[in-house]
């Protein structure tokens, strides 16, 4: 059943996918935000798939700590499923995200018409000049910005190092962090073309300020509590892990 499942939403996702991508092509010449808007329509009809012929629900905590003004969110990445997710539980957003995406047929063709951050990763300390230059810009036209600051997708249990790329951006625009843990990878594994049904849990944390505090802090403090609320939700994925958050299982970069 889950792989009848998951060979539907295949199916589904390119049919809507592909028309989208033409969409974004064509409407070129329009505002950044007007195409931002037009394009992301595109969200809540895959979420409408994803949770009646995946059915992968999802249950919001913290929704309370949202602000009603542009904000850096620093959360895990397990999946592809938050990559849509987030822009249906956030204000409208952007993401930091590999150039060579945009080379995707049709799912990258139409990333590159949506305002967004796209860097060289092998730019080395320009990539983060790119980051920081175009991500004051996408957060002054009133976008939010999301990072995934462990770089890449991670299965549940497996911690990264977080890169400071996200909270430098948040410190020198002068916006807050909105730390988001949440257990994706349970149910849509990186990479894998079954996915399973159940519940993701999506929990938006407190405000990390910015002012008066360095980057190199504010990153910490982003991943202490990603990473303490990851244990404290989902503490099977930990199993035989050591107590400590940071004691998790890292590979590295």
């Amino acid at each position: 059943m889950h792989l009848l499942r998951s060979s539907l939403f295949a199916v589904l996702l390119a049919v809507i996918t592909v028309p989208y991508a033409v969409l974004a092509i064509l409407i070129f010449w329009l505002p950044p935000m007007t195409r931002h808007r037009l394009i992301t329509s595109w969200v809540p009809l895959m979420m409408w798939v994803i949770r009646h012929v995946l059915g992968i629900r999802y249950r919001v905590i913290g929704a309370q700590n949202i602000p009603p003004g542009p904000a850096v969110i620093l959360s895990k990445h397990q999946s592809a499923w938050e990559t849509i997710a987030l822009q249906q539980i956030f204000p409208p957003l952007c993401y930091v995200l590999k150039r060579e995406l945009l080379r995707v047929p049709f799912f990258g063709w139409a990333l590159g018409r949506i305002p967004g951050i796209a860097i060289d990763r092998a730019a080395g300390k320009d990539a983060l000049s790119q980051v920081v230059e175009q991500g004051r810009k996408r957060l002054h036209e009133g976008l939010w910005v999301a990072v995934f600051p462990e770089g890449t997708r991670v299965a549940p249990g497996v911690v990264r190092r977080y890169k400071p790329g996200g909270a430098i951006l948040a410190k020198r625009a002068g916006v807050p962090v909105v730390p988001v843990a949440h257990n994706a990878g349970e149910f849509w594994r990186r990479n894998a073309f079954v996915k399973r049904p159940g519940e993701i849990i999506v929990s938006i944390g407190p405000l990390i300020e910015v002012k008066g505090v360095k980057a190199e802090e504010i990153n910490r403090r982003a991943e202490e509590w990603i990473e303490g609320e990851m244990r404290r939700l989902f503490g099977h994925h930990y199993a035989g892990a050591q107590s400590k958050p940071e004691a998790a299982a890292r590979v590295p970069d």
